[in-house]
């Protein structure tokens, strides 16, 4: 479905190899945008670079956003996300390993709409995955437009 991709913004090979598996294994047949760094989600957001070359016309439906990027980090990516009227509305899982309070607390501030610590066991990404996937491309309505 064209309309239903998921942009995956995560600099891991084995994290990216994870989520995708894990997706397949869910019958999550969404197309799948990976965004190595900030730079690349930016690029591909709102189309400054040439990171696709993709149509930016239709936004995902939900950015699975890890937090330890590199060149830009991601909770600079959400911020200029919720800053843009564009993609203010653009519903944000932030996926990561952190443990630190302090980004989970400033991940809420900046507009997430989700904070998933992903697990380490194999079997619980997998039910994790299932649960955001369900949720977020198949229960939540977003806004007209988007």
């Amino acid at each position: 479905m064209k309309d239903k991709v998921i942009l995956l913004v995560e600099d891991n090979d084995k994290d990216v190899a994870l989520t995708l598996r894990a997706l397949r294994k869910n019958n999550i047949a969404n197309e799948v945008v990976v965004a190595r760094d900030g730079v690349e989600a930016i690029d591909y957001l709102f189309g400054s670079g040439e990171a696709d070359g993709g149509n930016r016309s239709t936004l995902p439906q939900v950015v699975l956003l890890d937090l330890k990027l590199p060149r830009v980090d991601g909770l600079e990516v959400l911020r200029r996300i919720r800053a843009a009227e564009r993609t203010k509305l653009l519903p944000v899982v932030i996926l990561t390993s952190s443990n630190e309070e302090r980004d989970l607390m400033e991940g809420y501030s900046l507009g997430a709409n989700s904070y998933v610590r992903k697990p380490v066991d194999f079997t619980q990404f997998i039910d994790a995955v299932k649960q955001l996937g369900l949720y977020w491309l198949v229960l939540n309505e977003i806004p007209p437009g988007h």
